[in-house]
């Protein structure tokens, strides 16, 4: 019998990292979308057994996107919808459309988990097994903003992260890329913020090793230097590696950390960064 397959659509890289590694874990057969018509037409050109999707995310939300996919001729496929922004209205909908509803905060794996053996109850042995090892360790699924901040200069990581948890956003630190690469494959932050040179592997090292492993593919680089990098540099770091993206952005490191933030609160949902310039 073949692995059910589950397509996951979430513009959140850490929540689709997190939900792609453990499902798979289980046995699924995983695809992932960025949004929601990505979503739709990677649903009907595969007809996959179940969509886990986001309600909010760019092009296409999550409930219109299911809504067209499940219209009377369309696909037979259950739906869990998830949300980190849980409301009466969204549950209603969610209830009248026969769709699953998974809130991203304290028991979201347990609230997937919950739906995956109902909807798949000869797997409920091994997808009850996955529970325990996740409530053991409840970083594994991010239920806030997660940021790894890289950089060997513990006072510039000071800086950044006591900014960044007063805009609300979780802050992982590491000082090198070998340990950056561990936390980022075992915490699934929303972006990492990496200074460019560091004596044990540069930006570019760090790159490379997050782009080798499947967890960390897609995972948004942002690069931070105290000097100026040339051209030539620049275009190095954000070429494609291992077919995909190099470093989202880059910034000359500032005291004033305003557009900086704005670039993180594209992968993070944050407070204005206004609120923290200095």
């Amino acid at each position: 019998m073949s692995a059910p397959a589950i397509l996951i659509a979430d513009d959140d890289p850490a929540i689709l990292a997190a939900l792609s590694t453990r499902c798979r874990k289980m046995g699924f057969a995983v695809d992932t979308a960025t949004n929601g018509l990505q979503m739709l037409l990677k649903a009907r050109r595969s007809s996959p057994d179940l969509i886990i999707v986001d309600i909010n995310m760019p092009k296409l939300d999550g409930l219109t996107a299911s809504y067209h996919l499940l219209e009377p001729g369309g696909l037979s496929a259950d739906v869990i919808v998830v949300t980190g922004t849980p409301s009466d209205e969204t549950l209603q909908h969610c209830e009248a459309m026969g769709l699953f509803y998974a809130c991203k905060r304290e028991q979201f794996w347990q609230g997937i988990c919950q739906a995956l053996t109902e909807i798949f109850p000869h797997m409920a042995e091994v997808i009850v097994e996955e529970i325990g090892p996740l409530a053991a360790s409840p970083d594994a699924v991010p239920s806030s903003p997660r940021v790894l901040v890289v950089d060997d200069d513990e006072q510039v990581a000071q800086f950044l992260s006591s900014r960044l948890k007063k805009l609300g956003i979780e802050v992982l630190y590491a000082p090198n890329a070998a340990r950056a690469q561990r936390l980022a494959a075992t915490h699934y932050p929303s972006v990492v913020v990496t200074d460019y040179f560091m004596p044990e592997g540069d930006a570019e090292f760090l790159i490379m090793r997050l782009r080798s492993a499947r967890a960390t593919a897609q995972m948004p680089v942002i690069v931070i230097s105290g000097r100026d990098l040339d051209e030539a540099t620049a275009k190095q770091l954000k070429r494609e590696m291992l077919g995909c993206p190099g470093a989202a952005r880059i910034f000359k490191k500032s005291f004033d950390v305003s557009e900086l933030f704005e670039a993180i609160q594209q992968y993070c949902s944050a407070e204005p960064s206004s609120a923290v310039k200095l």
